[in-house]
């Protein structure tokens, strides 16, 4: 990548990116650059296309037909960058990366977000995808072990231990889920992936740490700080894992509620749990603490069937669709609200 001023302006040249360069050689040097970039007018416009060209190459097909289906889109996406930087993210999002990376450059609109396919802001249609959506497998696999790691925290049948989490969370919660998000990775969902992957590796460093002998992490804390700073040290664990999940529920502010309710009760289940280590009586978690915890982590769980189920119901399989219900302020309507309208 370089960059080439020719009457004063700035022309970015990506050259390892340019299918069968040799066949625009024909062409002067100017138009083999407009083959790999955008030039922006004086006044900051994007333009239907290139004054200086009267022969129009593939590259310039796709700029043009870029600039006429997405100038409101890029308009105000770049209104706070400069021209270079506009040039610069235009071309990040031909080539899949940068910020327009998750926009569809089909003849078909935007994908609004949807938490079926794990998507908190706009993304590329998916008619060209080559593999499965991802999104319903991690949140089943992330809903049921957490559903049943919940009851325990709730006490239920007056159960205490949660080694029997051990398997699901290696099995399910832990290498399924790694696995979806490895996939959403590979469809372009940088969302997804991070928060599949990453809450896998919770809950295979969740079970790691129940497992009798193995790494013996809970004898080796406890004979070091004793049974009360074990406890002080799950709590700090639970407490790492409430930062990251509040992260990710900020970028779900302008997606379905549904979508926002899984990481706000998530969140919330991180926070209690965390707090039920902290105050614990010197040998258990505090058992309130620790009940509203499981309490939102039962919502969490269904919250997470519930969008695994968006993304797996259509009218092809169901009698029934859930509808994606976006917050007011978003200015979305769903699929029947625009229907109606």
């Amino acid at each position: 990548m370089f960059f080439l001023r020719h009457n004063g302006e700035n022309f970015l040249i990506m050259l390892p990116h340019i299918p069968q360069i040799s066949e625009y050689n024909k062409f002067s040097p100017f138009k083999t650059v407009s083959l790999a970039m955008t030039t922006f007018a004086q006044n900051g416009k994007l333009p239907s296309q290139r004054d200086t060209e009267s022969v129009e190459t593939p590259a310039e097909a796709f700029q043009q037909n870029f600039n006429n289906q997405y100038y409101d889109t890029i308009s105000k996406m770049t209104s706070h960058m400069s021209n270079d930087e506009r040039t610069i993210a235009i071309h990040a999002a031909r080539y899949g990366y940068g910020p327009f990376a998750h926009l569809n450059f089909k003849n078909e609109p935007v994908n609004y977000p949807f938490g079926g396919e794990m998507q908190p802001g706009l993304f590329r249609n998916v008619q060209d995808r080559k593999i499965a959506n991802p999104a319903p497998l991690g949140l089943c696999a992330f809903a049921l072990t957490t559903f049943v790691l919940s009851l325990i925290n709730l006490g239920t049948l007056s159960l205490s231990n949660a080694s029997v989490v051990i398997s699901l969370a290696f099995g399910y919660g832990g290498l399924v889920q790694i696995l979806a998000g490895m996939w959403e990775m590979a469809i372009g969902n940088t969302f997804g992936a991070t928060a599949f992957a990453s809450y896998g590796g919770f809950w295979v460093s969740f079970a790691i740490l129940l497992t009798p002998g193995g790494f013996d992490i809970m004898n080796t804390v406890s004979n070091a700080e004793g049974e009360a700073g074990l406890l002080h040290a799950f709590s700090l664990f639970f407490f790492g894992w409430f930062v990251f999940t509040t992260l990710l529920l900020v970028c779900t502010l302008k997606s379905t509620i549904a979508f926002f309710l899984l990481f706000f009760t998530l969140d919330l289940t991180f926070l209690f749990v965390g707090l039920a280590y902290l105050y614990n009586t010197g040998e258990a978690p505090h058992t309130h603490l620790l009940r509203a915890g499981g309490g939102f982590g039962i919502l969490a769980a269904f919250a997470s069937w519930y969008n695994a189920f968006a993304g797996l119901a259509d009218d092809t399989n169901s009698f029934f669709v859930i509808p994606a219900v976006y917050f007011p302020w978003t200015g979305r309507k769903t699929k029947q609200e625009a229907s109606n309208a």
